[in-house]
């Protein structure tokens, strides 16, 4: 008997301090979730601070929502603020069969299913002797060539090596220094994942979000995690912040094949000041 929905309510707003006047540029925002078979929105409200003269909303080619605002004027804050209720639908991660053709490693799709997924399978071209390659090549040998049994040693080998730190701002590291340094974001994590996958032959991309995590805890963040591309089950998300496969105490908002397009907010300022952010999430569940 399946259960009944996950619900979420979520608040997030960010917060710009400049210490002079400023003329804001354009921003883009991706803070609406999007919808699918796996969560249906309730409801959304997005609040900017100075209001915008202009909104444009669109889905991009990746099928994210987006809204890019202008302004008009000087300002000495900016203010982003989305509120949502949300539910999540997907109990068990593991719901699909493997189309039969999909059975060992290197991963390989039909040459249709490729040509869709070329920007999810780019990979940088390494050395024998980089640690990335090496990394990965481990863990196809101790899957068996499996691509099911890959995935979830990577999750674990990421999970139990890479030890979780806070860092609010800035790009994901590199998979090399994530490995060197032994410790990184979740976006880090994220990305070594990707990477990794990419060179076993998968399809990969970078996911920001939410995710249910201790409600006791006084601080809650933005997350992010990666989705592999399976024949038979479609995109399907891996957390090795949290170990996890990822399910119904997820809410993706924004999935791409570089992290910079799953960005909740970019944009800029014009003027001789500088600034600082602020950040507040807030996730409720029942």
């Amino acid at each position: 008997m399946a259960k009944d929905p996950m619900h979420f309510e979520i608040l997030h707003r960010t917060s710009y301090d400049y210490t002079a006047p400023v003329a804001l540029g354009a921003h883009t925002i991706r803070l609406r979730p999007r919808c699918d078979g796996t969560q249906q929105l309730v409801d959304f409200r997005l609040d900017i601070h100075p209001r915008p003269q202009h909104v444009s909303d669109y889905l991009d080619h990746e099928g994210n929502h987006v809204s890019v605002v202008s302004f008009e004027g000087k300002t000495l804050k900016l203010s982003i603020t989305s509120r949502l209720r949300i539910e999540t639908l997907r109990e068990n991660p593991r719901d699909y069969l493997v189309e039969p053709g999909f059975r060992t490693l290197p991963a390989t799709y039909t040459a249709s299913v490729g040509e869709l997924l070329t920007g999810y399978l780019q990979q940088q071209a390494l050395p024998a002797g980089d640690p990335l390659v090496k990394f990965t090549a481990a863990l196809i040998e101790r899957s068996a060539c499996d691509p099911l049994r890959f995935l979830d040693l990577l999750n674990m080998e990421i999970h139990n090596g890479i030890e979780r730190e806070i860092r609010e701002t800035g790009e994901p590291l590199s998979p090399r220094a994530t490995l060197a340094r032994g410790r990184g974001a979740c976006r880090d994590m994220a990305s070594l994942f990707i990477a990794a996958s990419r060179h076993a032959g998968f399809a990969a991309r970078f996911v920001s979000g939410y995710q249910k995590g201790d409600q006791s805890r006084p601080r809650r963040y933005l997350h992010a995690w990666p989705e592999v591309y399976i024949p038979g089950g479609g995109w399907r998300g891996f957390d090795p912040t949290h170990g996890l496969a990822v399910a119904d105490e997820h809410v993706p908002v924004a999935a791409a094949s570089r992290s910079i397009d799953a960005a909740p907010i970019e944009g800029s300022y014009f003027g001789d000041a500088e600034s600082s952010m602020q950040t507040e999430v807030s996730i409720r569940t029942s």
